[in-house]
């Protein structure tokens, strides 16, 4: 059984099934309502500009330095920092990485449950019902309908966990990750051939120095550390499945590119279709749950074929936030079986009644429970709050003080040249994650405690 100790590990088939996993991982729900909304709001062009250069710096050495970690341990978070620091720093960093996506999947498989109604509720042809203002609060507010969706999206994930890494995780994702490509190129392109569109596309690809800011590079930062799966345990899990022979650094130059073209793609989707409807105003453009589901239900309800690109449009994000869901459920299954020596179904049975647990009280949190809040947030928010502006990055900190001061980075540069392989960006590499990339985690960490305590505004 995978995991069970004693027996071999588990491993994906080869270079192809690590990157189309971890690509799934990295393209995700902030790849289509997040990096949109900060490109425009931020620059556009520019902002594009700047976040491509961080993800092949600043993205570049943590999925390295991650992806190596596991593959040198053969174990999740917990096990791989413990392998090599003891003291509590490491092994609290450990346990960090190895929780965050415990507590992320529950709330994210919510908002899978609200893709899966919305796409549900198109197929059934509701185009101008989906675009009516109330619709979304009303069915957020529902309680049984939310929580029925979001038990349909999170039963998906473990079917898929429950199969294991190479019948699960790699067999779902060599079907998904092609089609979610196909679908953003045919949205995107008849995005961008509507009236007006072209405005969007300019100001998208084109960079204008004179829309360069501070805000531009900390916002663009932001969505990269969180775009590529940094800091969930999920690199460090997939690492320890990777086998010796595949080279990381192409595996890791090919997570870049995909992760990348799909922020693009998703880009060339909705600003081009934004600056259509609105006219040409950048500001129309809102981030998360609204740009989702309430912008672009009002723009495919003004579409002749709103109804056929609503489907598409929903089965691409269904796609993209089914990949995440389940690279965040291995994570924390692969740490219940190594840490406590659990069976595959087990570890899946004991994930599941977590996420059922956790993730009813952000189901409801818009709901029946809409009275309950923690530090003013519904449960939905604070889950967010707490592990995307506190813990992960303090789990990529300790990352990267575990890599400098006890590892080394020589140790690290072995694994990643091991067989052979090419580490074309060693210096790159040792520079980043030395000096850069605990700075950059720092901006990440203070910029976002700031964003939610009202001290700057992002």
């Amino acid at each position: 059984m995978d995991g069970e100790k004693g027996k071999q590990r588990s491993s994906f088939s080869g270079k192809l099934g690590f990157v189309l996993s971890a690509a799934g991982s990295a393209v995700g729900l902030g790849n289509i309502w997040r990096f949109p909304y900060l490109a425009a709001k931020y620059g556009g062009g520019i902002f594009l500009l700047v976040y491509i250069f961080l993800v092949l710096t600043f993205g570049y050495a943590m999925i390295v330095a991650e992806t190596a970690l596991g593959r040198m341990t053969r174990k999740s978070p917990v096990g791989a920092y413990a392998a090599y620091g003891h003291g509590w720093q490491f092994s609290g960093g450990g346990w960090i990485n190895a929780i965050i996506p415990i507590l992320i999947c529950p709330y994210y498989s919510v908002i899978g449950g609200w893709v899966c109604k919305y796409l549900a509720e198109y197929m059934k042809g509701n185009v101008q019902g989906l675009a009516a203002d109330t619709y979304f609060g009303e069915f957020i507010s529902s309680g049984v309908s939310v929580e029925f969706w979001f038990l349909v999206f999170s039963l998906a994930g473990l079917v898929i966990i429950y199969m294991g890494v190479q019948n699960g995780i790699e067999r779902v994702s060599r079907i998904m990750m092609p089609l979610l490509v196909l679908l953003a190129l045919i949205i995107a392109v008849y995005s961008m051939t509507r009236p007006g569109a072209m405005a969007g596309v300019a100001y998208f690809l084109i960079p204008r120095p004179e829309n360069f800011s501070w805000m531009t590079v900390v916002s663009a930062m932001g969505q990269m550390f969180y775009s590529l799966s940094i800091a969930m345990g999920i690199l460090v899990t997939f690492g320890s499945y990777m086998k010796k022979d595949v080279s990381i650094e192409q595996a890791t130059t090919h997570v870049e590119l995909f992760d990348t073209a799909i922020a693009i793609m998703a880009g060339l989707m909705i600003i081009p279709a934004v600056f259509a409807f609105s006219g040409g105003d950048p500001a129309t453009l809102k981030a998360g749950p609204s740009l989702m589901f309430i912008t672009m239900p009002k723009i495919f309800a003004s579409m002749g074929i709103g109804g056929i690109m609503g489907i598409l449009f929903f089965v691409l994000v269904l796609f993209a936030a089914l990949t995440s869901a389940i690279s965040l459920l291995e994570s924390g299954v692969s740490t219940f079986e190594d840490e406590f020596h659990w069976s595959r179904q087990k570890a899946t049975l004991v994930m599941g009644l977590l996420m059922v647990g956790l993730g009813t009280l952000s189901a409801l949190g818009y709901g029946p429970l809409a009275a309950v809040t923690v530090i003013g947030m519904q449960f939905l928010d604070f889950f967010d709050f707490l592990t995307n502006s506190c813990m992960m990055p303090l789990a990529a900190m300790a990352t990267c003080l575990l890599i400098v001061r006890v590892i080394g980075i020589d140790r690290i540069a072995e694994e990643v040249a091991a067989d052979g392989a090419p580490f074309r960006r060693k210096v790159i590499f040792d520079f980043m994650i030395k000096y850069i990339c605990p700075f950059f985690v720092a901006v990440i960490l203070f910029s976002s405690l700031g964003s939610v305590f009202g001290l700057i505004s992002i």
